[in-house]
C-alpha cells in the first residue's frame, strides 16, 4: 500500500466523521424543536457508514500485484427517526393539540453527547494517521536527496 492511497483512506474517514458530528450537533441543537417548516417537531438524522474502496494514481500497479483493495468509508445515506414524537402535556404552549399535548422531537441529549464524543475521537484518529502519513512522505523525499 502506497502512502498515498492510506492518506486517502483517512481522508475518506475524516470526511464521513465530520458529516456525523454535524449530524449530531444538529440533533442536539433541535432537542426541544416542536415546530419545523416541513411541519411538525424535528426529526432525529443519522448518518449510514459503508465501505468503499479508495484508489490512488500511486498505489495502483501495487494493488493489481497483491490482488487486494484497499477500503475507506463513506456516507451513503442520512436517515431521519421516524418514530412517532414524544407527546409531553403542556397546555400553554403555542404548539399544543387540542388536549394540551405538545409533540417534542424523540432526541436522547445524553446518548447523542456520548455519539458526538465517538465521532470526534475517530476524526483525531483520522487525523493523527493523516500527521503521520505526512511525515513518513516528508522523511521519505529527506532520503531521496
Amino acid at each position: 500500500m502506497s502512502l498515498f492511497a492510506a492518506l486517502s483512506v483517512s481522508a475518506s474517514g475524516l470526511a464521513a466523521q465530520r458529516t456525523r458530528a454535524e449530524l449530531l450537533a444538529e440533533n442536539l441543537a433541535n432537542a426541544e424543536t416542536t415546530r419545523t417548516p416541513a411541519g411538525g417537531p424535528y426529526r432525529r438524522k443519522d448518518a449510514v457508514f459503508a465501505a468503499e474502496p479508495v484508489s490512488s494514481a500511486f498505489s495502483q500497479a501495487l494493488q493489481a500485484e497483491l490482488n487486494g483493495t484497499l477500503t475507506g468509508v463513506r456516507v451513503i445515506e442520512i436517515v431521519e427517526d421516524r418514530r412517532e414524537p414524544e407527546k409531553r402535556y403542556l397546555p400553554g404552549h403555542p404548539d399544543a393539540d387540542a388536549d394540551g399535548y405538545v409533540a417534542f422531537p424523540r432526541i436522547n441529549p445524553a446518548e447523542d453527547m456520548v455519539d458526538l464524543l465517538g465521532a470526534v475521537r475517530g476524526y483525531q484518529a483520522n487525523l493523527a494517521a493523516v500527521s503521520a502519513i505526512k511525515d513518513m512522505i516528508h522523511r521519505s523525499i529527506e532520503l531521496l536527496r
